[in-house]
């Protein structure tokens, strides 16, 4: 089967990435396509396996892809997959789903969520600085029919969690076949030779929905071990709000997968405040039996259960204080092999088999008429 593979931007590597690496493994002769391409920010998982990118992959494109936001529509409808592909499959939380297939072209499309910036306008005000978010407003309801159409064009819809199964129904009327994103079991797994946990641990892309600001209030407040690791655009506002609190320690992400189950393994709990479409790094904590507590809306809903972890109810910093104190008292419960034993739904084994279905079922649909797209 030749298939060639189609993800929005390559410059920056996070749970999107992850699932575009699995991709990459299960279809090991398949050219990946994107607008835009960084070897160093994506640590070169993808090095000699990106064929093409768009007109807009310029070195000010890939540092400042937010500033382009209402052009990239525009690149992906201009970016044409040529080739005599059996399959296209996109990873999109956005655009990748909008290029342009030779015709009769199967194409099925892991959708991570719908376009955020065109159906979630508070979105962009967080993303953008509030002149550009303003002028960018007007390009919002072109956005939205641009993605509405985009989100007709795949055979078949995959994605991450019924959160965003809900969300494509309401956006595309259309619905989407549940796939949770990938853990590598034989990475991510409770260590035998226990580590000692004494930190709390929060870990991802520095972006403002990630509300690492909540946990460095809640921890400048309990004084108990904090240890942040990622990256992103707002790391210095982040560093300089945990200024002075000697119990907070900000780390660089780590890319090599020893170092990250070392770094889940040594935590007491990975705090989990963000609403996630699923929460990859929520699941990988699970499956190296570290407890998650984690806000109760979103993907985090489908990963933590009583066994593995707490949910709280509202998105503060007092309540996170409040789950923290909880989990505390009750910590001894939540034991490696009891945590971890959640995390086997989501395998890449069990993964690549839903894959592997789902494509050959839309490639099957090339020679026969096809299912009607709701």
């Amino acid at each position: 089967m030749r298939v060639a593979l189609v993800h929005d931007y390559l410059n920056q590597f996070g749970g999107a990435e992850r699932v575009l690496e699995t991709l990459a493994e299960i279809f090991p002769d398949a050219p990946i396509y994107t607008l835009l391409y960084d070897e160093d920010k994506t640590f070169g998982h993808f090095k000699g396996r990106v064929a093409t990118t768009s007109f807009l992959d310029t070195p000010l494109a890939r540092k400042n892809h937010r500033a382009f936001i209402p052009v990239l529509p525009i690149a992906a409808s201009a970016m044409k997959i040529g080739g005599d592909y059996d399959l296209v499959i996109s990873s999109s939380a956005g655009f990748a789903k909008g290029v342009r297939l030779p015709q009769n072209t199967p194409h099925l499309s892991y959708c991570h969520t719908p376009l955020r910036y065109a159906w979630e306008p508070n979105y962009l005000n967080a993303v953008l600085p509030k002149p550009a978010a303003w002028l960018a407003k007007p390009a919002l309801a072109l956005m939205r029919a641009w993605d509405y159409r985009a989100g007709k064009k795949p055979d078949l819809l995959l994605t991450n969690s019924r959160f965003i199964a809900e969300k494509i129904k309401t956006c595309y009327n259309r619905p989407a076949r549940v796939i949770h994103p990938p853990v590598d079991l034989s990475v991510f797994y409770p260590e035998k030779t226990r580590r000692k946990r004494n930190y709390f641990l929060a870990l991802g892309r520095f972006l403002h929905y990630k509300k690492f600001d909540l946990v460095i209030d809640a921890f400048k407040k309990n004084g108990l071990p904090l240890r942040i690791v990622g990256s992103g655009p707002e790391e210095e506002r982040l560093k300089a709000q945990a200024q002075g609190a000697a119990n907070i320690e900000f780390r660089a992400f780590e890319s090599d997968h020893d170092r990250l189950r070392a770094l889940y393994s040594g935590a007491r709990a990975l705090i989990f405040p963000q609403v996630e479409d699923f929460g990859l790094v929520a699941a990988e904590a699970v499956a190296c039996g570290t407890p998650v507590i984690a806000y109760n809306v979103g993907g985090a809903r489908e990963i933590v259960g009583s066994g593995s972890g707490m949910l709280f109810d509202k998105q503060t910093s007092e309540e996170i204080g409040k789950a923290v104190e909880r989990f505390v008292t009750e910590e001894k419960k939540f034991t490696p092999g009891r945590v971890s034993k959640g995390a086997a739904m989501f395998s890449k084994e069990r993964f690549k088999e839903a894959i592997l279905t789902a494509a050959e079922e839309v490639q099957s649909w090339k020679s026969f008429p096809r299912p009607e797209v709701a």
